[in-house]
């Protein structure tokens, strides 16, 4: 396993928070190696920065200290960072210090408009150009691959909504198959992380590993 494990993200009485608080983050990231029962994580992301200015001010402040003292005392073994704006992944990628972005990938968000606000990804899909990708976004992918910077995908399945084809902007259903290859398939992509509810779930993308040519086939579907 190649652990990768959120710094700023933390449970408060049952529920996710985001937070810059570095006593917060200190605590939740003990808590998290805790619950993991290890001592080191891989890769230590910085989480959920989908803003050009909190990007900036992270990388010039106390958070980022504490990120390399991480990293210093051989507790991560790299610095990543999560984010859902292809501008932030731009920046993040010119900063030699982080090597790996999480970022959010898929055939839908792939045509629509660069944001600060991750609603947007999920709204009426009314920015779906269907001109092919958003150029911002195929810029990312060019300087992360140009840059050595591994992208490890996040909302594959845009929340499931490419899985229905009431739901998806393309009026067609894709499979988990499907949409794991487009991901693998995009430049400097490393791997997909894939959310599961049942073990059924589980089941459906794991067959990406045994999956045919004719299976993995997305551009058809398109």
């Amino acid at each position: 396993f190649i652990l990768q494990g959120h710094l700023c993200s933390v449970w408060r009485d049952g529920q996710y928070k985001r937070t810059r608080d570095i006593g917060e983050v200190r605590a939740g990231f003990e808590e998290q190696l805790t619950l993991l029962e290890t001592d080191f994580l891989e890769v230590g992301m910085i989480h959920y920065v989908d803003s050009c200015d909190e990007f900036r001010a992270i990388m010039d402040g106390p958070f980022i200290a504490y990120v390399r003292e991480l990293l210093a005392a051989g507790k991560i073994g790299h610095i990543g960072l999560s984010t859902h704006n292809p501008e932030v992944a731009l920046l993040a990628c010119d900063e030699p210090e982080i090597e790996v972005i999480m970022f959010s990938l898929n055939p839908a968000f792939d045509m629509m408009p660069a944001s600060e606000d991750l609603e947007d990804l999920f709204g009426d899909y009314e920015n779906v150009s269907g001109d092919g990708i958003e150029p911002t976004r195929a810029r990312l992918y060019a300087r992360a691959e140009e840059k050595d910077v591994a992208l490890t995908v996040m909302k594959g399945y845009a929340g499931g909504r490419l899985l229905s084809a009431d739901a998806s902007p393309f009026g067609v259903a894709l499979t988990s198959v499907q949409c794991i290859h487009y991901a693998l398939t995009r430049p400097a992509v490393a791997s997909v992380m894939v959310g599961v509810e049942t073990v059924e779930q589980l089941e459906e993308a794991l067959a990406y590993e045994g999956a045919t040519a004719a299976e993995r086939d997305y551009a058809s579907v398109l």
